[in-house]
């Protein structure tokens, strides 16, 4: 039986991907030319019901965000 994802192979490499990762896989990107224009949450309870929250950047401006919420029920 094979093991995924390889350990051996996750390792190759990972010094150099690593502080890439690290840059961004941040919560809020902010570099020249690069960074966060969405953020999106889905939370579900024990019930089943999500909240599906999300805030996107407009124009490109730091300063200005639009939030969208939508509230359903999952199926069972």
């Amino acid at each position: 039986s094979s093991q995924l994802p390889d350990p051996a192979i996750e390792d190759q490499g990972k010094d150099y991907i690593r502080p890439i990762l690290n840059k961004y896989a941040a919560v809020c990107v902010r570099c020249p030319g690069y960074g966060t224009r969405t953020n999106t949450v889905i939370l579900i309870d024990s019930e089943g019901r999500v909240t599906f929250t999300e805030r996107t950047m407009i124009d490109a401006d730091v300063n200005q965000w639009k939030t969208s919420t939508y509230e359903f029920k999952l199926h069972t």
